[in-house]
C-alpha cells in the first residue's frame, strides 16, 4: 500500500485526490506554482513543494520539477489528475523509470489513445464501432478532397493529436476542402506541435455519450455506465448527466458490454473513458481519454463508488473488489461546470472572491477549492467549481439543481451560474431533447429561447 502520494495538479481536482488519499490513510503532497501559494489543496496537504512560477510550462507542465519534488518528498506514487501532464505518455514513462508508481494507465496505452488514428484502428479491431473516415492521416489537400468525396459531405477534418475542439474544421462541400484542410493543419501545429490531420464523417445531430471503465492488472474490467456530455460550447463541455436521457436499457447494456470486451482485449489498466457520438440508435467511437474525467462525479453519484480510490488501489496492484454484476445504478445525477467567465460573452473573469456560499442539502455536492478572499489566478483554466446533484429520477434531480443553483453565491467575479439557471428553464433541456450543437446555437442566439 502507498504511504505517500504526490498530486501533480491544482484546483478542485487536486483537492478531490487529496481527500481520497486522506480517507485511505495516505499522506498527500501538493506541488504548486507561486500563483497557488494560497490554494485550498496547498493549505490542506500534508506536505507542499513550490515547483515554479505561475506559467504552467514552468510549473505544472514541467516534468523535471515534478519528479524532483517527488524525490525530495520520498513519495510512492504520482496522481496526475486531468489536464496538464495526465495524458503525456513520456511523463508517465518517466514517473515509472524514476521508481514511482503512476496512478493511471501505462505509457503505451496513453500513447496509443493519444494518436487518434491509431486509437480508432485499435478499438475497431477490438469490436467497437467507429465513425466512417479516412484510413489514416491526410497527405495533402488533394488527398483530403478524395477522402471527402468518398465519405460524403459534410465531413470533419481533425488533428490526430487533437482535443478540446482545436484543429477541427467542418467541410460541407468540395469547394471548402482546401481552406479547411490548411486551417486545421495550422491550428493543429500551433496547439499540438503536429500538423497531421485526418477526416471523419460529420454527424448533424449526434449526442456525446461516454462510457466509464475501470480495469485492474489482473484482467478484471467493469463499466460504470454512461454519461451524456452533449451540452457543449465550442467543443467544451458545460454540463454532464448520468445516465443519458437518450438511451434505453438495451442500448446501455450493449455499448457497455462492447466497451468492456474491447478494454480487456487491449489489456488496459486504471480508469478510462471511451467516448462516442450517438445518432439514430448507432454509436460511433471518437476517442478514449486515458485519465480521470472532469465529470467523473456524476458516475460516482449513481454508482456509489469512489473512482479516485479505485485508481489508487489498481496502481497498488490490487484487484477490483467488485464484479460487473455488483455494479448498480441508482437515480440520476447532473454536474454543472462553474467557470469564472461572463455568462454571455464567455470572457474570463479572474479576481478575488468576496462572499462565498456553497449550496448544500440532501443530494448536493460541490467540488471546489474556492473560499472567501481567495484570488482566482488568470493563468489557468477558468473552471473554478463543479456543482453536482443527485435525485431519485431526472425530474427530482432537475428540481434539486434549480434549488442548488439559486443558493450558490460567488461574489467578486463573473461566473456561468446565470447561464446554468437559464438552461433549467429551457424545454429542450428539461425534456432531454438536445444534441452537441444545441448549446452553441443557444448561446449564439440562433436557437429560440423558451
Amino acid at each position: 500500500m502507498f504511504d505517500k502520494v504526490l498530486i501533480a495538479n491544482r484546483g478542485e481536482i487536486a483537492l478531490r485526490i487529496l481527500r481520497a488519499c486522506r480517507e485511505m490513510g495516505i499522506k498527500a503532497v501538493a506541488v504548486h506554482s507561486t500563483a497557488d501559494n494560497d490554494a485550498m489543496h496547498v493549505r490542506l496537504a500534508d506536505e507542499t513543494i513550490c515547483i515554479g512560477p505561475p506559467a504552467a510550462k514552468d510549473s505544472y507542465l514541467n516534468p523535471s520539477a515534478i519528479l524532483t519534488a517527488a524525490a525530495i518528498a520520498h513519495v510512492d506514487a504520482i496522481h496526475p489528475g486531468y489536464g496538464f501532464l495526465s495524458e503525456n505518455a513520456d511523463f508517465a514513462a518517466m514517473v515509472e523509470e524514476h521508481g514511482f508508481s503512476f496512478i493511471g494507465p501505462s505509457a503505451d496505452h496513453i500513447r496509443l489513445m493519444g494518436d487518434k488514428i491509431a486509437a480508432k484502428q485499435a478499438v475497431k479491431e477490438a469490436g467497437i464501432p467507429v465513425v466512417p473516415g479516412s484510413d489514416g492521416a491526410l497527405a495533402d489537400a488533394e488527398d483530403a478532397r478524395a477522402a471527402a468525396d468518398a465519405i460524403g459531405y459534410p465531413v470533419l477534418i481533425k488533428a490526430t493529436a487533437g482535443g478540446g475542439g482545436r484543429g477541427m474544421q467542418v467541410v460541407r462541400d468540395a469547394d471548402g476542402v482546401k481552406e479547411a484542410y490548411d486551417l486545421a493543419r495550422a491550428e493543429a501545429k500551433a496547439a499540438f506541435s503536429s500538423d497531421e490531420v485526418y477526416m471523419e464523417k460529420y454527424l448533424e445531430k449526434p449526442r456525446h455519450i461516454e462510457v466509464q471503465v475501470l480495469a485492474d492488472l489482473h484482467g478484471n474490467v467493469v463499466h460504470l455506465g454512461e454519461r451524456d456530455c452533449s451540452l457543449q460550447r465550442r467543443h467544451q463541455k458545460l454540463l454532464e448527466e448520468a445516465p443519458s436521457p437518450a438511451l434505453n436499457e438495451a442500448q446501455r447494456q450493449s455499448i457497455g458490454d462492447k466497451v468492456v470486451n474491447a478494454i480487456k482485449k487491449l489489456g488496459y489498466r486504471s480508469a478510462g473513458t471511451v467516448e462516442f457520438l450517438f445518432e439514430d440508435g448507432e454509436f460511433y467511437f471518437i476517442e478514449m481519454n486515458t485519465r480521470l474525467q472532469v465529470e467523473h462525479p456524476v458516475t460516482e453519484m449513481i454508482c456509489g463508488l469512489d473512482l479516485v480510490r479505485e485508481m489508487i488501489r489498481v496502481a497498488e496492484g490490487k484487484p477490483l473488489n467488485f464484479k460487473q454484476s455488483d455494479v448498480t445504478f441508482t437515480g440520476h445525477s447532473i454536474e454543472c461546470r462553474i467557470n469564472a467567465e461572463n455568462s454571455e460573452t464567455f470572457q474570463p473573469s479572474p479576481g478575488t472572491v468576496g462572499v462565498y456560499h456553497a449550496p448544500g442539502g440532501l443530494g448536493v455536492r460541490v467540488d471546489s477549492g474556492l473560499y472567501s478572499g481567495y484570488s482566482v489566478p488568470p493563468h489557468y483554466d477558468s473552471m473554478i467549481a463543479k456543482l453536482i446533484v443527485h435525485g431519485a429520477n431526472r425530474n427530482e434531480c432537475l428540481m434539486r439543481l434549480r434549488r442548488a443553483l439559486s443558493e450558490y453565491v460567488i461574489d467578486g467575479l463573473d461566473t456561468t451560474i446565470p447561464l446554468h439557471q437559464s438552461l433549467m428553464n429551457e424545454a429542450d433541456f428539461v425534456n432531454g431533447e438536445y444534441d452537441i450543437h444545441w448549446l452553441q446555437k443557444y448561446v449564439d442566439g440562433t436557437k429560440p429561447k423558451t
